[in-house]
């Protein structure tokens, strides 16, 4: 559900209406949860992700993938 994070990912994800219309991004980017979660479904390696995006790490990547199994989906 947009807009509400579980707890425990919330140090790293954040939803705020004045970035990307308040989609799930990874916490002080402008990375939507759905974009990292469709670059792995494009065959994207974590590492390619790192390397392409830097200033994230692995654990924003993890906590796109937790958050995605954890939010309901309508």
């Amino acid at each position: 559900m947009q807009g509400q994070i579980p707890r425990a990912l919330a140090e790293r994800i954040v939803c705020d209406e004045n970035i990307l219309t308040g989609k799930p991004v990874i916490k002080g980017t402008r990375l939507a949860v759905e974009f990292i979660i469709d670059l792995l479904a494009n065959g994207w390696s974590e590492a390619e992700i790192l390397e392409n995006y830097p200033h994230i790490v692995q654990e924003d990547i993890r906590a796109c993938l937790r958050y995605a199994s954890a939010v309901p989906h309508t």
